[in-house]
């Protein structure tokens, strides 16, 4: 069975996202900052568009490639632009929302699923072996909260954003262990994972 498998970006002070998050600016005033590492590659021929990037950030990127399926909440979702219908190159995408909006209910690869465990169990089944790719402040502390989150891979770079939206704002009082299963340097990133002990 698949993982499901948190993959951000974040700041050394736990920003996931800049000020002034919104639609046309999806990360927030400055949070491209934490996103250098994956956009660092060469441009494709053509295209202009960032390539892969060499070294541990490229593997990374590899890594985050391969997901089976991907989870996210409508606040990583609408500021993206619901990446046009297209996450990760035709894999089917679970919204976490209470209400669909119209045009992106019809993009065929997304689901939109009102319960974090019926949208993890629905994304581990349609990942197959595949692991699930976990988006979003909000969606990761749902699936925390509901047990149901079973890795985290944080890209730590370092900067100081000083505000915008953390990862881990709302968790509550409730302890989390985790434990350290990789520390990966890359060029101007940490990759850290670590599995979800309860």
């Amino acid at each position: 069975m698949s993982a499901t498998v948190l993959y951000m970006s974040m700041s050394l002070d736990g920003f996931i996202a800049g000020p002034n998050q919104g639609p046309g600016n999806g990360l927030g005033d400055a949070g491209h900052r934490l996103h250098d590492w994956i956009l660092g590659g060469a441009p494709t021929e053509h295209s202009g568009v960032p390539g892969r990037p060499s070294g541990a950030n490229g593997t990374m990127m590899d890594e985050l490639m391969a997901t089976g399926a991907v989870v996210a909440g409508r606040g990583t979702f609408e500021p993206a632009g619901g990446w046009e219908g297209d996450h990760h190159d035709g894999v089917p995408i679970f919204i976490l929302s209470r209400r669909p909006e119209a045009e992106e209910a019809q993009w065929p690869l997304m689901t939109y699923v009102s319960d974090v465990e019926e949208a993890m169990a629905a994304a581990k089944e349609a990942a197959g072996e595949k692991e699930v790719l976990v988006h979003g402040a909000g969606t990761a502390q749902l699936a925390l909260a509901a047990g149901v989150l079973d890795e985290l891979q944080i890209h730590l770079v370092p900067v100081l954003l000083g505000e915008g939206r953390r990862l881990f704002e709302h968790l509550g009082a409730d302890h989390i262990e985790l434990e350290p299963t990789r520390i990966v340097e890359g060029a101007g990133v940490t990759h850290l994972r670590y599995r979800v002990l309860s």
